[in-house]
C-alpha cells in the first residue's frame, strides 16, 4: 500500500468510522442488512491501484468476476479469493489494495468473484459456486490455492473442505487471514476478548450468520468449517491479531489442524484487531509479506 497509517490512529480511526456499530447491536445489524439490500455497495476497483497490475474483469454464470495479475510478470499460478465484510458488505479498497500488492509481489493471478451477500446469497450456495470457479481455476493452473479474510475466510476454508469430500481436490494452499470459523460464537474465551475488540462484536455477527446459514444448520460445515474433519487437507497459512473475538476459535483450529496432522503454518500478532493484514500499518506490511512469500514457495 502507498502509506502508512501510524498504530495509535487505527483505534481511534475505527471509533470515528463506526465500522463495528452493526457488529455490536442486533438492531443495527437489521439496519445494515436492510439498507445495503435497498441501495447496493459498489464493490468496483478503485481507479488508482498499483501500475504493475493488470485488472480484467468477465461474468461467469451470473456473477461478475475479476482476475487481477502482475503487469511484466507471467503467472505462476492462481489464488480464488474470498472477501470478508461479514457476509453484508462489499469488496472494499483495502481487499484491493491487498489482492493488487499479492498479486504483483508474489507473481500469482487472483481471481476474486463478486458473491451474493445476505439477505440474498447464503452459504449453501455460494460454497458450491466457489467448489466450481476453483475446480476449473485448478484445471488451468499447476498450482492453486484459495484464500479469504473473516467471512471470506469461512468461505474459503468451506471451500477447500467440500472439494476434498466431494471431488478428490487437495488445494496446494489455504490461506486465512482473521477466518470466523464457528458461527456459533459461543467459545467461552470470546467475552474475555470482546473489550479489546473495536470492530467485531457477537449479537450482530450471529445475526449476519443466521441470515447466511439458510436452511443449513449451524454446525454444518459450510457453515461452521471449524467443526469439519480437517484431516487430508492441504497445507493451511493462518494470521490471527489477537484483539479479536474470532481469536479463541483460531487458536482451537490450529490445535485440531495439529491433531488432524495437517502442514500449516500460523501467525499471531500481539495487540493486532481484526483483519489486521489489509490495513495499511507496519504490522499488516509484514503480513502481507508473509502471504506472498507463501506464494512464491
Amino acid at each position: 500500500m502507498a502509506f502508512t497509517l501510524p498504530e495509535p490512529l487505527l483505534r481511534p480511526l475505527i471509533r470515528a468510522t463506526g465500522i463495528g456499530k452493526p457488529f455490536k447491536d442486533a438492531d443495527e445489524a437489521r439496519k445494515h442488512v436492510r439498507a445495503f439490500a435497498l441501495r447496493p455497495q459498489p464493490y468496483a476497483p478503485p481507479r488508482r491501484i498499483r501500475r504493475d497490475v493488470v485488472i480484467d474483469v468477465d461474468r461467469w454464470r451470473g456473477w461478475t468476476v475479476y482476475r487481477v495479475k502482475p503487469r511484466d510478470t507471467k503467472p505462476a499460478g492462481a489464488v480464488v479469493y474470498a472477501h470478508g465484510g461479514g457476509w453484508v458488505n462489499e469488496m472494499s479498497f483495502l481487499h484491493w489494495h491487498l489482492v493488487a500488492e499479492l498479486a504483483a509481489e508474489s507473481a500469482t493471478t487472483f481471481i476474486v468473484p463478486i458473491y451474493p451477500l445476505i439477505p440474498f446469497g447464503t452459504a449453501a450456495e455460494v460454497i458450491a459456486r466457489f467448489v466450481e470457479i476453483t475446480r476449473e481455476t485448478k484445471a488451468t493452473n499447476t498450482r492453486t490455492a484459495i484464500a479469504g479474510d473473516s467471512a471470506g475466510g469461512q468461505i474459503a476454508l468451506s471451500t477447500a473442505l467440500e472439494l476434498r469430500d466431494h471431488h478428490g481436490i487437495t488445494l496446494d494452499d489455504t490461506i486465512l487471514i482473521s477466518p470466523a470459523l464457528d458461527l456459533r460464537f459461543d467459545n467461552p474465551e470470546i467475552p474475555e476478548v470482546q473489550p479489546r475488540d473495536p470492530i467485531l462484536g457477537v449479537p450482530g455477527a450471529q445475526y449476519f450468520a443466521d441470515i447466511w446459514r439458510g436452511d443449513l444448520p449451524v454446525t454444518d460445515p459450510r457453515v461452521s468449517p471449524l467443526l469439519g474433519d480437517l484431516r487430508g487437507l492441504g497445507r493451511l497459512l493462518v494470521l490471527s491479531g489477537t484483539d479479536d473475538i474470532l481469536a479463541p476459535d483460531i487458536r482451537d483450529l490450529i490445535e485440531r489442524l495439529r491433531a488432524a496432522g495437517v502442514p500449516f503454518d500460523f501467525y499471531e500478532s500481539t495487540g493486532q484487531l481484526h483483519a489486521y493484514p489489509l490495513v495499511p500499518v507496519p504490522a499488516g506490511r509484514e503480513a502481507r509479506q508473509v502471504i506472498a512469500h507463501r506464494l512464491q514457495s
